[in-house]
C-alpha cells in the first residue's frame, strides 16, 4: 500500500521548526499502518504505544508532564530505548487518554529533539469533553480513505497513476476508457485501505460488500460507546438518512426527510458528533459567490456526504454490476456516487474547501464552488459523457466567472470559459 502523505511526513521529520504531530482522521482510513511504516523507513526505530485499554502506560502522564521522566518510563515498561531524532515515538488512540494529548505541549517545549506522532481515531469526538488542545505547539495533518491515485497504485497500477496529472495530454487522454474503467471499480470498493487490498488480493466483490458492512458497524457500534444515550437515536436517524438525501436532484440536508416535522436545533449535536467522528463531511451554501467565500456561509443550508464512495453504495445497497456496467446507476441515483467522489477528490488532494451556491428557490445550482487564488470558480458534476447543464450556463451568464469547471467522462475539452477534466483526473485540479 502507498499513501501520497508520507511525503508530508518525511517533511515534517526534516523540518527545522518541527513540532509534535497530531495525524487525524477516521477509524479504519489507515492512521497506524501509516505511521509504523514511517517509522520503519525513515527512522532507525519505533516505539508504538496504543492508549486502548492500557492503563498501565496511561498512568504514566497522570502525575505531571516531566517529558524526560515519561520517556524514561517508556523505556523501562516497553524494554526499549528511545533516542533523540533516531526513535519515531508512536502514540495512537490518544482519545482513550486526554492526558497524553496535553502532554505534547510540553514535548514542544522542553524535548523537541524528540520525534512523537500522536493519533486518535474518535479524538474530535473528545475534544468535547473539557480536553485541552496544545493550540500552536503541534503540526497536524489530515489522512483521507484512498484517493484514486492511491487506489490506481493499490491496484498496481502506477503507470496510470504516475500519468494521471498529465490529464491534458492527448496522449494521456489515450488511455480514458482505462481510468473510467478503474474509476467505477473505485466507485464500488471505494477508499478504505483494508477494503482495497482485499480486493486486489481477491477480486470478491461479495467480500468487499462484507467488509464495507463491517466497518459500517464498527462505526455504528462507536455511536453507542461514545455519546449520550439520549443523542443516539438522533445519530442513527441522521446516519440512515444520507442515502435518501443524496438520492434527491436537490442534494440540499433537509430534515423534514429525517422525520415529520424534525427542526435543524433537534439534530444539531448529532450532526456535530458524526462530523468530530470523521465519518461525514458537511459541504455548506454560500449566499453569494464572492471573495471571500467564507463571508457568504449559510449555515442552515449544507449538504451531507459520507467518508468513502465505497461506504456510500453499501449503505444505499448498490450492487457491484450495477455501478461497473454503463450509465444507468448515474441516471437512477441521480449522481450521488459521482458527488461523493468527487468531494473526496477535492478534500484529500487539493487546499481546497468546497462549497456550494444556488439560485433564489433553488432554480439552479452549483455542485461545488471553490475559492482559487483570485478567483470563484464553479464546478459542475456530471456522472456520464452528456455535457450539456442549464446551471453552469446560468451561473455563467449571470456571475461572468474568469473560469468554471465541469468534470465528465468526457475526456479533456476546453469551451469558451468551461474547461472539461475526465472525471478520473478532478484530484488534480
Amino acid at each position: 500500500m502507498k499513501r501520497l502523505l508520507m511525503d508530508k511526513l518525511i517533511a515534517w521529520k526534516n523540518s527545522k521548526r518541527r513540532k509534535p504531530l497530531i495525524l487525524w482522521g477516521a477509524r479504519q482510513v489507515g492512521k497506524t499502518w501509516l505511521m509504523k511504516e514511517f517509522g520503519e523507513k525513515y527512522f532507525d526505530n519505533y516505539v508504538y504505544i496504543s492508549f486502548y485499554n492500557n492503563k498501565r502506560i496511561s498512568n504514566l502522564f497522570e502525575q505531571n508532564y516531566d517529558t524526560k521522566r515519561i520517556l524514561k518510563s517508556i523505556e523501562i515498561e516497553l524494554h526499549t530505548k528511545i533516542e533523540p531524532n533516531k526513535t519515531l515515538i508512536i502514540f495512537d488512540e490518544i482519545q482513550s487518554a486526554t492526558k497524553v494529548l496535553e502532554s505534547l505541549k510540553y514535548f514542544c517545549e522542553e524535548t523537541n529533539e524528540y520525534a512523537v506522532i500522536a493519533a486518535g481515531s474518535l479524538l474530535g469526538v473528545a475534544l468535547h469533553y473539557g480536553v485541552s488542545f496544545p493550540v500552536g505547539k503541534v503540526d497536524e495533518l489530515r489522512l483521507y480513505p484512498l484517493n484514486f491515485k492511491e487506489f490506481l497504485m493499490g491496484l498496481d497500477e502506477d503507470k496510470l497513476a504516475q500519468y494521471i496529472e498529465d490529464w491534458n495530454n492527448p496522449e494521456v487522454n489515450e488511455f480514458s476508457e482505462k481510468y473510467s474503467e478503474l474509476l467505477r471499480k473505485y466507485m464500488f470498493i471505494g477508499g478504505m485501505p483494508e477494503v482495497v487490498d482485499r480486493y486486489r488480493l481477491n477480486q470478491d466483490h461479495d467480500e468487499v460488500r462484507d467488509l464495507q458492512l463491517s466497518i459500517v458497524r464498527q462505526y455504528e457500534g462507536d455511536f453507542g460507546k461514545h455519546i449520550q444515550p439520549s443523542q443516539l437515536p438522533r445519530i442513527n436517524m441522521v446516519w440512515n438518512s444520507i442515502p435518501l438525501q443524496l438520492a434527491k436532484e436537490n442534494k440540499k440536508f433537509f430534515f423534514g426527510q429525517i422525520k415529520k416535522g424534525a427542526r435543524m436545533s433537534e439534530f444539531e449535536i448529532a450532526i456535530q458528533w458524526l462530523l468530530d467522528a470523521g465519518i461525514i463531511y458537511k459541504v455548506n451554501k454560500v449566499t453569494k459567490p464572492a471573495m471571500p467565500l467564507k463571508a457568504y456561509l449559510d449555515f442552515s443550508s449544507f449538504k451531507i456526504f459520507f467518508l468513502d464512495v465505497g461506504i456510500l453504495g453499501a449503505l444505499s445497497e448498490l450492487d457491484y454490476s450495477s455501478i461497473i456496467h454503463g450509465n444507468d446507476v448515474f441516471i437512477e441515483y441521480k449522481g450521488a456516487l459521482t458527488e461523493q467522489y468527487v468531494l473526496q477528490e477535492l478534500l484529500a488532494n487539493t487546499k481546497f474547501k468546497p462549497y456550494y451556491y444556488s439560485g433564489e428557490k433553488s432554480t439552479y445550482e452549483t455542485d461545488f464552488i471553490i475559492q482559487k487564488e483570485d478567483m470563484i470558480v464553479p464546478i459542475e458534476v456530471k456522472a456520464e459523457t452528456n455535457l450539456k447543464s442549464k446551471s453552469l450556463k446560468f451561473y455563467i451568464d449571470k456571475f461572468l466567472p474568469k473560469l468554471a469547471v465541469r468534470t465528465s467522462m468526457t475526456k479533456a475539452i476546453k469551451q469558451d470559459k468551461i474547461v472539461n477534466i475526465p472525471l478520473w483526473a478532478i484530484g488534480s485540479l
